[in-house]
């Protein structure tokens, strides 16, 4: 016997189980909803998605509560059938369930002949062929290939449980041969991780900061302003009244190169202010907002640093481009939590726009230009030229005209100098601070809008990738592919066929740490799944645990374990009040075989979802209780219980033969 603690997967030794991490839930799709007042019509075709999903229980009770509210065709008898057996056993029906099978050619009135009523009579004659061993199943098998295509799919899927006999091989081989045909089919491989991606939120910018100049500045400006050119222009009444040319001229002169000295001046200090304020930005000493652990911005943080150390220049090491990109990093990371943290989303529906930042930057890293801003920011030549000349021919001319001034009109015009130099330096340093604040809004809004542009361009490409998301249905046809894939490798392995197993089983689990997602109503998906498949034989059990790479469709860790009926010492479900579910295996030899079915995410609910729905949908497309039937058997009756099965299985065979023979008469 195998020790089945030697694993690192799932299945674990010595009661241990793996976790698994909550998802995504695509709020917006609604293919298993179905609204209170809903017509019949509507829940037929919601129960109908739902079989689809692979959630037979919950698809039957929407189905029969259609049929019993007498909205009745063919079609809807024939899903009404298939829900019913679907992913069961005979031995699994209830007594009231196996009434209904018993009396449904009585209940199902079919109105003419199309595909469905073809469908409805085939399901009736596989079933009779069960408790028929000795009928020719080729008259059996041609009416069945001359069903429509959709009919014999149904049938194949939905029924391999519920058959045996002669006729279970030949029905295994065409759901075996249509599974291996629709496994990889409709680009599997590149379409699965697309289900789990979130609906990606609109992107967001960082709002630039206000204009924010105080009062007390537009006041100090105002009012300087108003003194200085009052000072100013009486100066040079001064300088006419008296006939001084020379100096009249060297005043006009001052005022002239101190307005292009002040503008040149100007766009010097800004370019200087700015490119600091960016060297402070981008540089690795530029310190990210506190995080507190779990939350929102924790999450974009560990999501920038994921994308910074996966997406490296090529030809540059990691380490040197993680350090020269700390500051670009945070200041990245400070915007889009600042853009989004009061939205109400989840960091998982930005990654797209945290992985476009990112390569965004790697590719200016590419091309040189990542710190172009340098460049662009330094200061021109003739700026700096204009702007000392300007000052020199103020400070020249206004003191040569200041000093004629003066021979003029002493008391004036040292009264008018004084308020002048004060008037203009007080003139100066406000309209300075308003010029730059206007400026520094100007910029900001510019880098802002062309941010957002580059953007909504990712955006819209990221979209158009995700146009061709499969639905659930097509994420439930393809796990159930994978199974019957599954069910055929242990069958070779063993050397058995599918009328040598007395009964099987599977069970359903998230490999460790594995992204998950999920429609409203429907149950988890996982991209990475533990698979365990129990094949009952005389001989004892034979189990074949894998770890299923959905994405991919492939299977790896192959872990084989046999043991007889007598070996199995009990099998149990852990329930916790959170709702989270662990199936157990015990041996009598001590060993144990642990699998977490359901975690703490399994009730994430959204709007509208009742409490519970989740779970029961998901271990329904999980067919646990169908496992647990069989191993829970097995655990109270030993050997025995192929016995007990069959004879519970051949009294309620013959209650259903005699039924539908009494129907037919």
């Amino acid at each position: 016997m195998t020790d089945p603690g030697a694993t690192t997967t799932n299945v674990a030794g010595d009661s241990a189980y793996v976790g698994m991490q909550a998802g995504t839930v695509h709020g917006n799709v609604h293919i298993y909803t179905v609204s209170a007042d809903a017509s019949p019509e509507e829940k037929f075709r919601t129960g109908v998605r739902v079989l689809n999903g692979g959630m037979p229980r919950r698809a039957w009770q929407l189905i029969h509560e259609a049929f019993e509210a007498r909205y009745v065709t063919n079609e809807v008898c024939f899903y009404w059938l298939l829900a019913l057996v679907s992913g069961r056993t005979r031995h699994e029906l209830s007594e009231e369930e196996a009434a209904r099978l018993r009396h449904s050619k009585r209940m199902l009135h079919l109105v003419g002949d199309d595909a469905w009523s073809d469908g409805v009579k085939a399901v009736h004659r596989l079933l009779e062929s069960v408790e028929k061993p000795g009928e020719d199943i080729r008259v059996l098998l041609k009416e069945f290939n001359e069903l429509g295509d959709t009919q014999r799919t149904l049938i194949v899927r939905h029924l391999d449980s519920f058959l045996d006999g002669p006729i279970e091989d030949q029905m295994w081989h065409h759901a075996l041969t249509r599974a291996k045909l629709e496994q990889m089919a409709r680009d599997r491989a590149d379409r699965v991780w697309k289900f789990f991606e979130p609906i990606p939120a609109k992107p967001r910018v960082r709002p630039p900061q206000p204009v924010d100049v105080p009062f007390a500045v537009w006041a100090q400006a105002v009012a300087a302003t108003v003194v200085f050119v009052i000072a100013t222009l009486h100066i040079g009444y001064l300088l006419a009244q008296a006939g001084r040319v020379v100096e009249l001229l060297a005043y006009l002169l001052s005022v002239i190169g101190g307005y292009f000295g002040a503008r040149n001046g100007a766009e010097w200090r800004f370019r200087t202010v700015r490119r600091h304020a960016k060297d402070m930005e981008y540089g690795t000493l530029q310190r990210r907002s506190s995080a507190p652990a779990g939350g929102f911005a924790s999450k974009v943080d560990e999501r920038f640093g994921y994308y910074f150390a996966k997406y490296v220049p090529h030809g540059v090491g990691r380490d040197i481009w993680l350090a020269r990109t700390a500051g670009i990093r945070n200041s990245l990371r400070n915007e889009i939590v600042d853009a989004y943290r009061e939205r109400r989303i989840g960091a998982e529906e930005i990654h797209w726009l945290i992985r476009h930042r990112v390569q965004d930057v790697r590719d200016q890293w590419r091309k040189g230009t990542l710190w172009n801003y340098r460049e662009e920011l330094a200061t021109p030549l003739a700026t700096k030229a204009v702007t000392i000349l300007g000052v020199t021919v103020l400070l020249v001319g206004g003191t040569w005209a200041a000093g004629g001034a003066v021979q003029t009109a002493p008391l004036s015009a040292a009264r008018s100098m004084a308020l002048v130099l004060a008037g203009g330096w007080i003139a100066c340093r406000a309209w300075l601070y308003i010029t730059l604040e206007h400026r520094r809004h100007t910029a900001d809004k510019c880098e802002a809008d062309q941010r957002s542009k580059k953007s909504w361009a990712a955006f819209d490409r990221w979209k158009e990738k995700l146009a061709d998301k499969p639905d659930d249905r097509e994420i439930s046809a393809w796990l159930d592919c994978d199974r019957k894939v599954l069910l055929d490798e242990a069958l070779q392995h063993y050397k058995l066929t599918m009328s040598n197993v007395i009964a099987h089983a599977f069970i359903e689990a998230p490999a460790p740490s594995t992204k998950n997602a999920r429609v409203l109503n429907g149950p988890w998906r996982y991209k990475k799944y533990q698979l365990l498949v129990f094949l009952l034989t005389v001989d004892g059990v034979r189990q074949l645990a894998v770890a299923l790479d959905f994405e991919r469709g492939t299977f790896h860790d192959r872990q084989r374990m046999n043991y007889r009926f007598e070996a199995v010492a009990a099998v149990r479900v852990k329930q916790t009040d959170s709702d989270e579910r662990t199936f157990e295996l015990a041996l009598v030899d001590g060993q144990k075989i642990a699998v977490q079915v359901t975690g703490p995410e399994m009730e994430k609910l959204q709007q509208d979802e009742k409490p519970g729905t989740v779970s029961e949908v998901t271990l329904d497309a999980a067919g646990l209780s169908h496992t647990l039937h069989i191993l829970e058997g097995i655990a109270a009756e030993g050997k025995e219980w192929i016995s007990h099965e069959r004879r519970r299985g051949e009294e309620r065979a013959g209650k259903l033969a005699s039924a539908m023979q009494d129907s037919e008469s």
